[in-house]
């Protein structure tokens, strides 16, 4: 194919490199691991698989449609070194594939094999900046209300628990819901009342169903494996994130009502289709469901050099905690080597700056903003503080101590008769700062923030991370996976691609597996 065609590929596309150097940058050698068996190795050779899986996660495609562009598109051949009458594998092969790699020591080898090639290349050799940025991904699922949740965690017992239906057909009967049939149940919708008596079933029902598994399994009759356990416990979950119990005033100690909670849970499960999907507020305006990216970028060349996928809200997923693991593991920054780091206030955290001073790593990263309890007022930064006496000033003169384990400082009478006091706090018991941790550190870097050279450098280095952000989600912001595992992994792969892609366009060669910019 490459002889009948591979003339014809555009120089310095991705295309033309795997055609003249897959077999290069994925050697056989590079999957032995996957495939320890004496009984032979896979039909599809290996650089041929790790081509498609770079070309399907560059383009966006499905497994089916991956398959299809082996079959039809002759880019895809000549990039495969297949005939032009071969049809392609199998659309499970690169399930198959995938899940290999997922179990292997290591599922991110194809990242690693192009993170490879930037540093042979020494495309950011000795340059000492690293961008933190994220952005979030739109899940592959609906969001579901909490009625769509109780009834399919409920029928998703049913399914997974060992004598799940006769269970939930004996003990779920209060809502009057029919299980076995999917979708809302028919009431009037437009009725609050039936709305309020169906949520209160539900929940009856999905409390009815937990504790009849309870007793089971401690009288022994009942035994969950993995699976079970997982419905069991997301069953729980879901019955208790969205709903509060109301007692009865005209009946102490009866039944009360469930009904919805007049607040939003923390880490709140938003589908049990992805219970790992999550709602995300990147911006107060703009408000998504999904999952968060977050790379580590080389702002001068545009190259990812580390990344990772997360929850997006909770389970440690915050941009300045997830930002700092990137930094530890990103290998393109040598042992001891310091960097300035960019980012925006997401990043300003006290934990963050500490991090990265012990790193030795210097913040170019705009400060934490200062909460005013009054607007136009005094902020924490408005207070002088000395930690080695523990004792922190007012704007108005006063002095008091704060406690050195709780950092808490109160003014108390003396903000009675203050002048100040309007500008300062509206508390009839006076004013209370919390200090945090590193507060020293983070007065410190926002001194130095408001410097001019630090200004200048931010602006003029920080705008790359924007654009390998947009070349991260064009065309592939809703993802095609389920749960932050497979999502991780096809993160990997789709940097992995648009690195290649970078390089090419800085002019990336190679001879004899050395690789080299032009």
């Amino acid at each position: 194919m490459e002889s009948v065609a591979g003339h014809l590929l555009a120089v310095g596309s991705v295309f033309a490199f795997l055609a003249a150097h897959r077999g290069e940058l994925f050697p056989d050698s590079m999957f032995e691991d996957l495939f320890r068996s004496g009984r032979g190795r896979p039909s599809v050779p290996a650089d041929v698989v790790a081509t498609v899986l770079v070309l399907q996660a560059l383009h966006g495609l499905s497994d089916r449609e991956a398959a299809e562009a082996v079959t039809f598109d002759l880019r895809w051949k000549a990039a495969c070194g297949l005939p032009v009458t071969a049809a392609a594998f199998h659309p499970t092969v690169l399930t198959y594939w995938r899940r290999r790699l997922a179990a292997s020591e290591r599922p991110h080898r194809v990242f690693d094999a192009v993170r490879e090639v930037v540093a042979a290349t020494g495309a950011v050799r000795g340059r000492a900046r690293r961008a933190l940025d994220s952005t979030v991904l739109d899940d592959a699922v609906a969001t579901q209300d909490t009625v769509t949740q109780l009834i399919a965690a409920i029928r998703r017992v049913a399914r997974t628990v060992p004598d799940g239906e006769p269970i939930v057909r004996g003990v779920a009967t209060a809502s009057g819901h029919d299980y076995s049939l999917a979708g809302k149940p028919q009431i009037a919708w437009d009725d609050a009342a039936a709305r309020a008596a169906l949520v209160d079933g539900l929940v009856r029902d999905a409390l009815a169903v937990l504790a009849a598994i309870e007793r089971r399994v401690e009288a022994g009759s009942l035994t969950l494996d993995f699976g079970a356990e997982a419905a069991v416990g997301l069953l729980g979950l879901v019955a208790g994130q969205d709903v509060e119990h109301v007692p009865d005033p005209e009946e102490p100690g009866g039944p009360g009502q469930w009904r919805i909670a007049q607040r939003v849970a923390k880490d709140r499960v938003i589908s049990t289709v992805d219970p790992d999907a999550r709602h995300a507020h990147k911006t107060v305006h703009r408000r998504q469901d999904g999952f968060k990216a977050h790379v580590a970028v080389e702002p001068d060349t545009g190259i990812v050099t580390a990344c990772a996928l997360t929850k997006a809200a909770g389970d440690g997923s915050g941009d300045a905690a997830v930002g700092a693991a990137l930094l530890a593991g990103d290998t393109t920054i040598i042992d001891g080597q310091p960097v300035e780091v960019l980012g925006d206030s997401a990043y300003g955290t006290g934990a963050m700056l500490a991090a990265l001073q012990r790193a030795g790593h210097e913040p170019l990263v705009k400060p934490w903003p200062l909460r005013q309890p009054i607007p136009g007022g005094f902020t924490a930064a408005d207070f002088t503080v000395d930690e080695n006496a523990h004792t922190i000033t007012c704007p108005a003169g006063n002095t008091v101590p704060f406690t050195a384990n709780k950092r808490v400082a109160k003014f108390g009478s003396r903000c009675a008769g203050c002048p100040l006091r309007e500008r300062c706090t509206t508390s009839r018991t006076g004013r209370t700062v919390l200090l945090a941790e590193h507060d020293a550190l983070q007065r410190q870097h926002r001194a130095r923030a408001a410097g001019p050279g630090f200004v200048e450098t931010y602006r003029r280095h920080r705008p790359m991370v924007e654009r390998s952000i947009a070349w991260l989600t064009r065309g592939n912001r809703k993802l095609r996976y389920r749960g932050v595992g497979k999502n991780h992994a096809w993160l990997h792969l789709r940097v992995a691609a648009i690195n290649l892609r970078r390089l090419l366009a800085l002019g990336l060669t190679g001879r004899n597996g050395a690789w080299a910019l032009a």
